[in-house]
Order: structure tokens, then C-alpha cells, then sequence
């Protein structure tokens, strides 16, 4: 392992001691800021911009460590967004600082900066070396559809996916439902039998689309594009479990 950058800053957003439904067990849910990714449904747009509450790795793992006796055997922490992977190199100390205490690290992400120019996939290949748990967000199969949805192709997230399985990297997968939006049957089926092709996913969840987010767009001053769009009803949501394949 590379020597440590304990020194190295991030920008964050928000902090969660308890979290429950952002990988296994108990964990400490750290949010960072910066995402390239403008989705509709987005119900975290104050964390676009990248400049946030500075944090050096070592001051928050140690913040975050005080928590360990909580998580028991499967809890941990948990690095979400934004992406990220805007802040590879940081969020790559961080979880050094974790395994060096045998402590289980998870990355919530939308893949969106993947690529496979060399020096951003040797970075990629160290982050990935002290992450046991991948928990990648599809949000659509089609490429036109994900692009209007987002504001960006698909294909470097497919591709991550891929990069995943095939590098022996455990994953759940993530789609967030939105009717009228997401749901279209044809691409649910697509994504399954994209899924069906990677070996290692663990789980796949959907998250029912809310709207506690709009607050935040309207206190930005930005429009709300899926104003109107209802949740998705209980029937609904059976119905892209079953397309999923989920149990």
C-alpha cells in the first residue's frame, strides 16, 4: 500500500454517525461535495458545487473512529456525495486510515467520472484496493434517456460496472424510481440483463422517488424540473421489483 497523504483535504458536505440504509450494518455516512451530474431528481443540489467545510483525512477519520464500537461486525463507514469520485486521492486516504484498523469501507457513487485514462485508473485501482463495497446508482440503460435525465452519457458507468465484476469488486446496485421518468419497462429489462452479466453483485434495491428534495432547488433559485411528478405508488414499485428481478 502507498504511503498514507494524511494531510490531504476534502470538502464536505454533511456528516451522518447513524446511518442505516448506505451499506451494511450501522455506519458513519460522511457526504462530500461536487458533482458534475445535473439529475432531475437530484434531492441534494446544494452538494454540486465542490467547495464545502475542509477536512483533513486524519481529523476525520479521527472523528469518525470514535463511532467503531456501534458498527459491531458488518458496520462501517460509508463515503457518499455528490460523487465521491471527484475527491478520489482524498477519499483513497481516508479509507487507508480505515483498513489499517481492519474497518469496513463503502463508496456511494454514480460513476460518472470513470475513465480509463491511465493515470486517472491507477488512481482509480488504489481507491478501489481499499474499498470492500461498491454501491454504484444506474440510473438509466439508454443513453439518450439517461443523458436528458442527467445531463451525461452512460457509457463510462457501464463500463465501471464492468470494471467492478470483472476486478473482483463487490457491488450493490441502486435505481432510483421515478414514474414517468424511470420506469420504462423495455430499459428496467435491459438493465436486469446488464446486471445478469456482472459476477459480483450482491444486491439490488430501489429507491422510490420523493420529493423532500424540491425545498432545496427552490432555496437555490433553481427551477424544479419534475415538478408535479407524483411518488411512485406501492403497485409500481412491485412492478420494477419483478422487472429487476428483485425478491
Amino acid at each position: 500500500m502507498n504511503e498514507i497523504n494524511k494531510d490531504i483535504i476534502g470538502h464536505i458536505h454533511a456528516l451522518e454517525s447513524f446511518g442505516l440504509v448506505d451499506g451494511p450494518g450501522v455506519r458513519f455516512v460522511i457526504f462530500l461535495k461536487g458533482c458534475k451530474m445535473r439529475c432531475k431528481f437530484c434531492h441534494n443540489p446544494d452538494t454540486w458545487n465542490g467547495s464545502g467545510e475542509e477536512w483533513t483525512a486524519e481529523k476525520l477519520f479521527e472523528r469518525v473512529r470514535r463511532y467503531k464500537s456501534y458498527w459491531k461486525n458488518n458496520g462501517g463507514i460509508t463515503v457518499s456525495g455528490g460523487e465521491p469520485l471527484l475527491q478520489m486521492e482524498f477519499v483513497t486516504a481516508l479509507f487507508s486510515l480505515a483498513k489499517k484498523e481492519n474497518i469496513n469501507t463503502a463508496l456511494d457513487t454514480a460513476g460518472q467520472p470513470f475513465c480509463t485514462d491511465k493515470k486517472w485508473l491507477e488512481g482509480f485501482e488504489r481507491l478501489a484496493a481499499v474499498t470492500d463495497l461498491f454501491i454504484l446508482d444506474l440510473k438509466e440503460m439508454d443513453k439518450q434517456g439517461h443523458i436528458s435525465l442527467t445531463g451525461v452519457d452512460n457509457a463510462n458507468i457501464l463500463e465501471m460496472a464492468e470494471w467492478l465484476s470483472s476486478h473482483g469488486k463487490r457491488m450493490w446496485i441502486r435505481h432510483v424510481l421515478v414514474p414517468g421518468v424511470t420506469d420504462d419497462e423495455g430499459d428496467l429489462v435491459r438493465m436486469r440483463e446488464f446486471i445478469g452479466t456482472l459476477e459480483t453483485v450482491d444486491r439490488v434495491e430501489i429507491l422510490p422517488y420523493h420529493t423532500l428534495g424540491m425545498i432545496k432547488w427552490k432555496e437555490l433559485g433553481i427551477t424544479y424540473p419534475l415538478e408535479g411528478v407524483p411518488v411512485p405508488t406501492g403497485e409500481q414499485i412491485s412492478k420494477a421489483k419483478s422487472l429487476l428481478g428483485i425478491e
